[in-house]
């Protein structure tokens, strides 16, 4: 079976095999040792001024910056169930919420926050996803940033990157805390948090909030190569190794340029099947296809054709199937993927198949400048 969902994504061998060493005891010097590695690399991923890991999902870490980070009003960007999430967390840490709500497939603009902020000067926190996975969305983050920090430089940007780190370039000069998950583009199973901050944002979490997702606490620790309570050790061995492959790889830049050249063939030829792309500004982390016969679609794909993708979510359930792009992914399984769904539209009657998903794609990916 293809696992093509947008995470859990497949973790490599080289991975796997690096976790099933020996588990180390935390609390010594050898896997201090090896978080000190793991946290040097990831200051090179994700270009901020510090870097937090904790042992949660990537929930924790959100709910961890809205309660670190926000002491009165949090602006949230509801185009999905994570941008929803954001002002459920808010309201269960008894702060303010105010919630600009799109559909699934509309990016926030620059222009509604920048009236939303102006119009709330309680709000002390913005929280938006980069890649919201629900729809498989980008939203206008690094702008939206920049617009905000014109009109007040203290309030906090909060970006769930996800389903973006490691994906994709992302532009943190002005973000105050980038959330990262395993089990996406980090190629990991779930369980591991990181959490790249502003210098402003060390500064204004002060001592913390909370007990176990206190930042301030888990800080003065992670700076000595060690952890405020017990650190997931063998997914934190598994980080280091994926940062090390990524660079034998080429580095990021070319991981990134890679999932890019992907996404873009893969859109390209499912729109050549006339299937059509759900988000009105797509993602590169996945591909979304909104259709009527999207459920069997899917269906099949798994049944007949050994390929899982995603479905949707609440009032897209049925109406959507969502095709992972994160992670090490090699051109003859996005071609065994787009070729499985030509074959499942001409099992449903739609059209008959005649190669036409896997010639798109190798035209599209090798003229972007594939290797």
């Amino acid at each position: 079976m293809l696992l093509f969902t947008p995470g859990p994504t497949p973790v490599p061998e080289s991975v796997r095999l690096a976790m099933a060493a020996p588990t180390l005891h935390h609390r010594t010097p050898e896997f201090e040792t090896i978080f000190k590695e793991t946290r040097e690399l990831l200051f090179k991923l994700f270009h901020t001024d510090e870097i937090i890991m904790i042992a949660s999902s990537g929930t924790g870490a959100m709910e961890a910056a809205v309660r670190n980070l926000c002491h009165d009003t949090l602006l949230s960007i509801n185009s999905g169930k994570f941008g929803e999430r954001f002002g459920k967390i808010a309201k269960a840490s008894g702060l303010n919420n105010v919630e600009i709500k799109h559909e699934w497939n509309v990016p926030a603009t620059v222009e509604e926050v920048v009236e939303v902020v102006k119009a709330n000067p309680l709000v002390d926190a913005v929280a938006i996803q980069i890649s919201e996975s629900s729809g498989g969305l980008r939203h206008p983050v690094e702008e939206i940033a920049v617009a905000v920090k014109a009109i007040n430089p203290s309030i906090m940007i909060i970006a769930d990157g996800i389903t973006a780190v490691g994906v994709e370039p992302i532009d943190t000069r002005n973000i105050d805390c980038l959330i990262a998950g395993s089990q996406k583009a980090l190629m990991l199973p779930p369980g591991l948090a990181i959490l790249g901050l502003s210098n402003a944002a060390l500064e204004k979490m002060g001592e913390g909030k909370g007990y176990y997702l206190n930042l301030a606490s888990e800080h003065k620790k992670q700076v000595r190569n060690t952890t405020a309570y017990t650190a997931a050790t063998t997914l934190i061995i598994g980080l280091g190794t994926v940062l090390k492959e990524i660079e034998q790889k080429g580095g990021v830049k070319e991981l990134y340029a890679d999932t890019a050249r992907r996404a873009e063939a893969t859109g390209r030829a499912l729109e050549a099947l006339g299937l059509h792309i759900y988000p009105n500004r797509p993602a590169p982390s996945m591909t979304t296809i909104d259709d009527v016969d999207a459920k069997e679609i899917r269906n099949l794909l798994k049944s007949d054709f050994g390929v899982n993708v995603a479905g949707g979510q609440d009032h897209l359930k049925g109406k959507i199937f969502r095709i992972n792009q994160m992670g090490f992914i090699e051109p003859y399984e996005m071609v065994a993927v787009v070729n499985a769904v030509e074959l499942a539209l001409d099992r449903l009657g739609r059209r008959a198949f005649d190669g036409t998903a896997s010639r798109v794609f190798y035209e599209i990916y090798y003229a972007l400048g594939c290797k």
